[in-house]
């Protein structure tokens, strides 16, 4: 009996450090455990990074549907207790101690499929759905982790989530036009008079500078109100919204130090931007 608990404790060892592997191999604007998360969260944060990233490799870089299915088998599988692979013999053991609920693991792969299976929106709420499964549920699972259950800190988070999600939209507009992705609404390309074929040309005139104005003012507006969270939380979790939160004003920020040209050079954050925020984060502000 020893030598089996001996045995298992090694596996479970090996599919955390696996999980953190691969978190730290990618590069994120805010990986999902930052510096400041307290050390004992960190395999926890990790296996949920590695189930997300995975599956989005499957969509982004693979575009392989079967594979999203296989990925939900095993979630099934982590779920009744039977883990396979690694990710999931590390997110079980996280799922059972902080008795998450399967929704919001699922809910990324719906968001990932449609990736695959890529049309656009046609409104803002057309797109604030998509963040409702693509980026939300990732926010909902910090909270579970830290033992927050209840409706109204789950709707703040979603205000933080999505507004980092669009934010990040913002920022990436030309290398997701290469991927022939489009996510600013076709209703707001219409209503500001800026058209796809400007945008294929990468032409930035008053007309998209009045479109971006627009897309970052409301992802400015989530992300300001969602940072109410942080004071309804304890210290540990409350640095990390703070730095969530705070990130996606300050990409909001470096989009408009560029004058809306994100076709010239991407805009991004450098060490400073994270020294400063981190600041801000221990003194729980976040700079608008």
């Amino acid at each position: 009996m020893e030598a089996a608990n001996h045995q298992a404790s090694a596996i479970l060892d090996d599919a955390y450090a696996y999980c953190a592997r691969l978190a730290r191999s990618h590069y994120e604007n805010f990986t999902i455990a930052s510096w400041l998360m307290p050390r004992e969260m960190r395999p926890h944060m990790y296996a949920i990074y590695a189930y997300a990233r995975i599956a989005d490799d499957f969509a982004d870089e693979e575009h392989d549907l079967g594979k999203l299915d296989r990925w939900e088998s095993e979630l099934d599988l982590a779920y009744a207790g039977k883990p396979q692979h690694p990710v999931f013999v590390a997110l079980a053991d996280t799922v059972r101690r902080f008795d998450i609920p399967r929704q919001p693991f699922a809910d990324l792969l719906k968001a990932f499929r449609s990736d695959v299976e890529f049309k656009g929106f046609e409104t803002i709420d057309d797109l604030l759905e998509y963040a409702r499964y693509s980026a939300n549920p990732v926010g909902r699972l910090v909270l579970y982790l830290f033992g927050f259950r209840d409706q109204r800190r789950q709707e703040l988070s979603d205000r933080i989530c999505t507004g980092l999600q669009l934010a990040n939209f913002w920022q990436d507009v030309a290398i997701d036009w290469a991927k022939g992705r489009v996510y600013f609404p076709r209703q707001d390309l219409s209503r500001f008079g800026y058209s796809i074929d400007q945008l294929q040309a990468q032409v930035v005139n008053p007309a998209f500078v009045a479109l971006m104005r627009h897309e970052i003012e409301f992802a400015r507006a989530l992300l300001s109100s969602g940072a109410a969270l942080s004071e309804m939380v304890g210290p540990r979790l409350r640095r990390d919204i703070l730095m969530f939160a705070g990130g996606g004003l300050a990409i909001l920020r470096a989009i408009e130090a560029v004058d809306y040209d994100v076709f010239r050079a991407r805009p991004s954050l450098h060490k400073l931007d994270y020294l400063r925020l981190g600041w801000h984060a221990l003194r729980g502000r976040v700079r608008v």
